[in-house]
C-alpha cells in the first residue's frame, strides 16, 4: 500500500499509565541466556536513551537465571511429571477484540486459574520466588496498563505469550523491544512456516509452562494471548481437546486500537523510540494472517470445542453471552458463579473506551484489506 501523507491514526481520548522509571519491564524476569538471545535477535539495536535500562535489565537476568535454577532444582522434577488437569480453554481474537475483558470476566471463576501478570513476567521461576518477590514488584506497578483503562497489577491475568517470549521462545512480541527493527519471528504468528522440529520445541516449551501453572495452581487452565487465534493447529497437535473462545469486533475499531497498542507498548517496553515506520502495514499483515490461520483452522474443531462471540455481546449484555459460552463449551455449572459475573459487570458501566480518528486513506484499506472479516461478521464503518 502506498504510504499515507497524513498521520494515519490520531488520538481522540486516550487513556493509560504513564511510563515511570521505577515501573517493571516485560523482559525485567528474563534469564541471561533469553535475555542476549533477545538481543542478538534485534541485532544489538538500542537506543541511547535506553542503555540504562539495558543494563538493569542484563543485570537481573543474571537473577533470574539463579531463581531459574533454584526452582529447577526444588520443582524440576514435579514440573516435568505434571499432568493437566483439564483441556485448557483459550480465549482468541485479535488485539483489542475484548480479550481482556471476557478474560477478566471468566477467571472469576475459580475452577480456573491462568498466567498473571507476575507469573508472566517472571516465568522461569514464578513458583520458587513468587512468596517472597512478588510483593516488592507489586509495589512498583502502575495501576492501568499504558494503552487504556483496564486495570494494571501483578495478580491480573497476562497474554501468555509474554511468558514464552521471556522464556527465550521465539515471538513476534520481540518487536517490543525493537519497534524499529524488520519484523522478527513472524513465522511464529501462525507457526505454519517453521520446521517440525521447531514448532515441537516450541509445544514443549509451551506445554513446560502450562505444567508449571498446573503445579502453582492443580486447575484447569485458560488462557489468553492473540497470537494464539492463528496456532489452533498446532495446540491441538499437542491438546487435542483443547476449547476455544473467539472474540470478533468492528475493524474500524481494531485498526486504530492496535496501532495505539503498539505504540505505547513500545514506548513503555522497548529500548528505541518507535518511529511508527511500516506499523500501519504490520497491523493490515498481521490480521490477514491471523484471519487466514483462524478461518482454516477452526475446521478441526467439534461443535463443542468452538464459540465465537462478538464484542458487542460482551459488553451488551455480558451474562446472558457467558452462560452461552459456558453451555456451548460445557464448561460446567454457571449458575455457581452468575453472581460474581453480575457484580463484575455492574463495575464495567463506567468504563471509558479510547477513541481515534482514522486517515480517509486508511479506512479504504480496511475496507479493501479486510472485506472478508467485515462480511462475515456483519460489520459497518461507523457513523462519525
Amino acid at each position: 500500500m502506498k504510504t499515507s501523507s497524513s498521520k494515519p491514526v490520531s488520538n481522540k481520548e486516550t487513556s493509560g499509565s504513564a511510563d515511570r522509571f521505577w515501573n517493571p519491564r516485560f523482559w525485567d524476569g528474563v534469564t541471561v541466556g533469553a535475555w542476549f538471545g533477545a538481543l542478538k535477535a534485534g541485532h544489538f539495536r538500542f537506543g541511547i536513551h535506553r542503555v540504562t535500562m539495558g543494563v538493569l535489565i542484563s543485570g537481573l537476568s543474571v537473577m533470574n537465571s539463579t531463581l531459574a535454577l533454584c526452582q529447577n532444582i526444588f520443582f524440576g522434577r514435579k514440573i516435568r511429571s505434571q499432568e493437566l488437569v483439564a483441556p485448557p480453554v483459550f480465549i482468541l481474537g485479535h488485539w483489542r477484540s475484548g480479550t481482556t475483558l471476557l478474560h477478566e470476566y471468566m477467571i472469576l471463576d475459580d475452577r480456573f486459574t491462568t498466567a498473571d501478570t507476575y507469573t508472566c513476567f517472571a516465568p522461569s521461576h514464578f513458583i520458587f520466588s513468587g512468596p517472597f518477590l512478588r510483593p516488592f514488584v507489586g509495589l512498583l506497578m502502575p495501576k492501568k496498563r499504558p494503552m487504556d483503562n483496564m486495570a494494571a497489577g501483578l495478580d491480573r491475568p497476562q497474554e501468555d505469550e509474554f511468558a514464552l517470549c521471556v522464556l527465550g521462545t521465539p515471538s513476534p512480541y520481540l518487536n517490543i523491544l525493537f519497534p524499529n527493527n524488520p519484523p522478527i519471528y513472524p513465522e511464529y504468528l501462525t507457526l505454519r512456516d517453521i520446521s517440525d522440529a521447531d514448532r515441537r520445541k516450541w509445544l514443549d516449551r509451551f506445554h513446560w509452562f502450562l505444567k508449571a501453572l498446573t503445579v502453582a495452581h492443580p486447575k484447569r487452565i485458560l488462557l489468553k494471548s492473540p497470537p494464539h487465534t492463528a496456532r489452533i493447529k498446532a495446540i491441538l497437535e499437542r491438546f487435542p481437546d483443547a476449547k476455544f473462545v473467539s472474540l470478533h469486533r468492528n475493524p474500524y475499531t481494531l485498526f486504530p486500537s492496535t496501532y495505539n497498542l503498539w505504540m505505547k507498548l513500545a514506548r513503555t517496553h522497548g529500548v528505541q523510540i518507535p518511529k511508527g515506520e511500516n506499523l500501519q502495514e504490520k497491523v493490515f499483515r498481521d490480521f490477514e494472517r491471523m484471519d487466514a490461520a483462524y478461518q482454516e483452522d477452526i475446521r478441526l474443531l467439534r461443535e463443542d470445542q468452538l464459540i465465537e462471540i462478538s464484542f458487542d455481546e460482551l459488553t451488551g449484555a455480558p451474562i446472558k453471552t457467558l452462560e452461552k459460552i459456558y453451555k456451548q463449551l460445557r464448561l460446567g455449572d454457571f449458575d455457581l458463579y452468575r453472581q460474581k459475573f453480575t457484580d463484575f459487570a455492574a463495575t464495567q458501566k463506567s468504563y471509558k473506551k479510547n477513541k481515534f480518528e482514522i486517515a480517509p486513506e486508511i479506512r479504504s484499506e480496511i475496507a479493501r484489506r479486510w472485506r472478508g472479516y467485515i462480511e462475515r461478521y456483519g460489520y459497518e464503518e461507523p457513523k462519525e
